[in-house]
């Protein structure tokens, strides 16, 4: 599986994978139905997932590297990214030391299908509790 792949899946799902997602290690940026943002990384032992407000979005120019416009235009590409100053709305987490004995960096080795799997249960608990406190 790459990155178009789980675009795909999660688009049959009603989910839109942003840019500044990451095949490895694993981080994705993905827009719900309801245009909350989530963020799942798989960093150490943990794989987390953070929900977000949607104007939590912001696009950085990065800066050509020397900047001089001789060689380079002035600025650079842009990129979708979480704001510096987004703060999460809520948090899933799966500490991976506790459920599968992981010790150093094994999350940040996961693959994208086996990160794809735990992001999608991460997001089914995100989304159970929304719909319990609805209720």
């Amino acid at each position: 599986m790459n990155l178009p792949a789980l675009a795909d899946l999660l688009a049959s799902r009603g989910l839109r994978l942003l840019p500044g997602s990451y095949a490895v290690p694993v981080e994705l940026l993905v827009q719900l139905p309801d245009a909350t943002i989530v963020q799942f990384t798989a960093r150490g032992t943990t794989l987390r997932l953070r929900s977000y407000s949607p104007d939590a979005l912001t696009t950085i120019t990065i800066p050509a590297e020397c900047g001089c416009g001789d060689h380079h235009p002035q600025t650079g590409p842009a990129r979708v990214t979480l704001s510096r100053y987004a703060v999460p709305l809520d948090e899933r987490t799966i500490d991976g030391e506790l459920e599968y004995g992981w010790r150093h960096h094994e999350a940040g080795l996961l693959r994208l299908p086996e990160a794809a799997h735990h992001f999608l249960t991460l997001l089914e608990t995100l989304r159970t509790r929304d719909l319990v406190g609805v209720a």
